[in-house]
């Protein structure tokens, strides 16, 4: 199977200029379906997929994504590199509305709700995710970013919550505390499970405003208007950054090969299929 690379994120991304639709895949998982069907796009003849997180209709709740699905339909079809493209709260003065934050690490204050392993019934595996996201894929973008007008930052950290409620005032600060740089609801386990699959996984944080923490009133018209900016950066970036990744694939080395630690002769076919998808 030909190796690819991928998006994740929101609807706009697949409306580029000159963006082709290939094909729409209906892909069926041990796990359930993913958000939407995953669409093979084409851009100036350069290839990739792009999966929408929410569904075309954004009409899934970040604490009803089916998270193993999703990761693992893409990985089927052969991405192994993963951008996510995500809309944040700011948890700090220096990231303002319509800027991109390169995180590279995640704090996970979800609520234990969401199937956070491809690991389970009878199969045993550790993959580290103390570098959760990929160095080279990080550096490539915010080299691609480089070439752009878009204000961002490398690095920082993400806090993930369950949704879809925002932050209280008083959980506001105390994210703050913690040093993290954003706030989001969908990267965890999204990231980790990228992890388990064997891919290089990325996230391009984009801040829509500055989460409660912050004495700024802010109308739903105002933040819609910085999400439509955020929208048009996202595409301008991605239309560096698709042939940037086809022309110059990232290098990078998996830490899943020798995550599965239960005794192969135990594993059953079922098991031994999804491990064989991960590994590929």
């Amino acid at each position: 199977m030909k190796k690819s690379f991928g998006f994740i994120g929101g609807s706009g991304l697949y409306k580029l200029d000159g963006v082709k639709v290939l094909d729409e895949i209906l892909v069926d998982t041990p796990f359930g379906s993913p958000s939407d069907k995953v669409l093979k796009l084409s851009l100036d003849g350069d290839e990739f997929y792009f999966l929408p997180r929410h569904g075309k209709s954004h009409s899934i709740s970040p604490s009803d994504l089916n998270y193993r699905a999703n990761i693992y339909a893409l990985k089927s079809l052969g991405v192994e590199v993963l951008i996510s493209v995500s809309a944040v709260g700011s948890l700090k003065e220096e990231h303002a509305p319509t800027n991109f934050v390169l995180v590279d690490q995640f704090i996970d204050w979800t609520k234990g709700l969401r199937k956070r392993t491809f690991f389970e019934n009878g199969v045993v595996g550790h993959v580290s995710c103390a570098y959760p996201v990929n160095k080279n894929l990080q550096d490539r973008i915010a080299k691609v970013m480089g070439q752009t007008e878009i204000k961002h930052s490398k690095n920082g950290t993400y806090v993930c919550i369950e949704g879809p409620q925002f932050s209280s005032r008083a959980e506001s600060e105390l994210y703050r505390s913690f040093g993290a740089d954003v706030i989001g609801m969908t990267n965890v386990p999204e990231a980790y499970l990228a992890k388990e699959a064997g891919m290089a996984y990325a996230t391009v944080a984009m801040v829509t405003d500055y989460d409660c923490w912050k004495e700024e009133h802010c109308t739903v018209e105002e933040i819609m208007k910085v999400m439509g900016q955020n929208n048009q950066s996202a595409q301008t970036l991605t239309k560096l950054l698709v042939p940037s990744l086809s022309s110059d694939p990232i290098q990078f080395e998996k830490e899943n090969a020798f995550a599965v630690v239960t005794d192969p002769e135990v594993i059953n076919k079922e098991n031994q299929e999804i491990i064989k998808v991960l590994q590929s």
